[in-house]
């Protein structure tokens, strides 16, 4: 099962992503964790991305693409992914066409959670002081003011991301303000569609 996971920052993807690793197992392919790995790492991906994520940025495309298109080839991917946080944008979204139709590969599904903007600054709070109660580290983009860009830049260029998986008939939306639980259920029922 190939899925792209669409949605603004602090919608839920990463937990839905990993509810559905478990059951299908297959990988959740996130830009983020594999952008801050390369931070973590300083390669010189990670070295170009570093300040541009720090500022709650997006990174190039060119980069993301080359990303992705490696890792859908690693043997975990065989069987399906899961795309969280990957397209962002529509160039994003015709570039991963593409790249899968030179596999020979196409996506399953296209889930988009659809969640109020105005509670999601509270839910990164939670998000923060949860991971500070647990000693875990803190995101840099983690804050008020980078969170607002983040979204900024969901509403004026990935929003329209939707609109082209729905202009092709792919998109499937969730209502992501719902309980955890019942999130996954009613993405279980859109993806028995």
């Amino acid at each position: 099962m190939r899925l792209v996971l669409l949605g603004p920052p602090g919608a839920g993807k990463g937990t839905q992503s990993a509810r559905l690793v478990a059951k299908y197992a297959i990988p959740q392919l996130s830009t983020g964790d594999m952008l801050r790995a390369a931070v973590e790492a300083r390669t010189p991906i990670g070295l170009e991305a570093k300040p541009i994520m720090e500022r709650g940025e997006l990174v190039p495309d060119a980069v993301l693409v080359g990303i992705i298109g490696q890792r859908v080839k690693e043997k975990d991917a065989a069987n399906g992914f899961i795309l969280d946080g990957f397209p962002r944008t529509v160039a994003q979204a015709r570039a991963l066409d593409e790249m899968l139709d030179h596999e020979g590969l196409k996506l399953d599904a296209v889930i988009e959670l659809v969640v109020d903007e105005t509670a999601l600054l509270t839910r990164m709070q939670n998000r923060v002081d949860e991971t500070r109660a647990r000693g875990g580290d803190i995101r840099a983009d983690d804050n008020p003011e980078a969170f607002k860009t983040r979204l900024d830049a969901y509403r004026s260029l990935t929003a329209p991301v939707s609109d082209f998986y729905a202009g092709k008939g792919e998109l499937k939306q969730v209502d992501g303000m719902e309980p955890v639980d019942a999130v996954s259920a009613a993405i279980e029922q859109a993806l028995s569609r």
